[in-house]
């Protein structure tokens, strides 16, 4: 008898070990891929667009995710039990609430950026400024706090010995509609939302540019040169490359410079393949980055309401692997939003090499 409880005693600290080896890893690489973003937006000036701070702001929050909560779930797994105090717990819920739900509402302000840089391309250009991304961002960080600080008025101080458990409670179903719908359900509506609006306004520029093909070519009517910069480029300047040079909106006077409308056949259609390809890898990123966001999620969410409403009683095991799942678009948010642009993986190279020479 004594054989066989030592033998499952090993697997369970074998199985044990393993998963907080992954996880270990996967905190790793979170923290690493973020700090990548930060650095390569802070020492490279060609990135230094409003969009891009953006990015940059969800890499910071991330990276939080990374540093300040990640670990410290990793030590609760592991041991089972809460040992770190009252003050500490409630710390670390309320980072926890607050860094996940700012990252989720990063989403939502990208989403919306990115909206009005494809639908009011000329108008969006005057505003689009670091000023304007820093309210967003303050904004975020706002609501995000609104969400977390409840809790911190009616959950239980204890004994003075300390808590065993340091987990998020349910027994106010207010709260819990109002979190749950807050941090997410409502996000990933206008998420939704606002790449469908996306992707219908591509689909009616990619017809604007079929139907402008017929026009004539030494045309130098004001209003078709527009069409034709917001047409050919609407997608290269707001979703996949930030940086591309065919299109420069000057800050300063608020004008547009664009590319010769009186261009040789052969190179016209040249250029509007190349945009249509650029379309179809746009069409691609924004189904990864729906896709991610909504796996990652939406299993935490769900489970979290139907508990708050009693309708679940989920195992201490399936709800850790539901916020780990959760955790886990930390690490995926950075590469979705930085590895198809050409101008991050320039940075990245740079950041490589100058580390190889260190």
């Amino acid at each position: 008898f004594s054989l066989v409880m030592q033998h499952r005693f090993q697997n369970l600290m074998t199985e044990r070990l393993a998963v907080v080896a992954l996880l270990a890893l996967v905190t790793l690489l979170t923290a690493v891929v973020n700090g990548a973003v930060i650095a390569a937006i802070c020492t490279t000036k060609k990135l230094h667009l409003p969009a891009n701070y953006l990015i940059c702001s969800l890499a910071v929050t991330d990276f939080l995710v990374a540093v300040l909560v990640m670990p410290i779930s990793i030590l609760y797994i592991t041991t089972e039990t809460w040992s770190l105090g009252q003050f500490v717990c409630e710390a670390w819920l309320s980072v926890d609430i607050t860094c996940c739900t700012c990252s989720i509402l990063h989403l939502c302000v990208i989403a919306l950026d990115r909206y009005w840089a494809i639908t009011k391309a000329i108008e969006y250009a005057r505003k689009r400024t670091a000023r304007r991304a820093g309210v967003m961002v303050a904004t975020v960080w706002v609501i995000s706090i609104f969400i977390s600080i409840p809790p911190l008025f009616w959950r239980q101080r204890g004994d003075g010995t300390g808590p065993q458990q340091c987990i998020i409670e349910h027994d106010h179903v207010g709260y819990t509609i109002y979190s749950t719908f807050g941090a997410f359900y409502i996000p990933m509506t206008l998420i939704l939302i606002l790449y469908s609006r996306i992707y219908s306004a591509a689909k009616t520029l990619y017809q604007k540019r079929g139907s402008s093909r017929h026009l004539s070519s030494r045309s130098t009517d004001s209003t078709n040169s527009m069409n034709h910069c917001r047409v050919t480029h609407a997608f290269c300047v707001s979703d996949v490359s930030n940086s591309d040079h065919t299109v420069e909106f000057d800050r300063n006077h608020a004008t547009v410079r664009v590319t010769p409308v009186d261009m040789e056949t052969p190179e016209l259609d040249e250029r509007n393949q190349i945009c249509t390809s650029r379309e179809r890898k746009a069409a691609r990123i924004l189904g990864l980055i729906l896709g991610a966001f909504i796996l990652c999620w939406l299993p935490f969410f769900l489970k979290e309401l139907l508990v708050g409403l009693n309708v679940l009683n989920p195992s201490p095991l399936l709800s850790d692997a539901l916020t780990w799942l959760g955790y886990v678009n930390s690490l995926i948010n950075p590469l979705l939003y930085t590895s198809f642009n050409e101008d991050f993986k320039q940075a990245f190279k740079r950041l490589i090499r100058r580390k190889e020479h260190t």
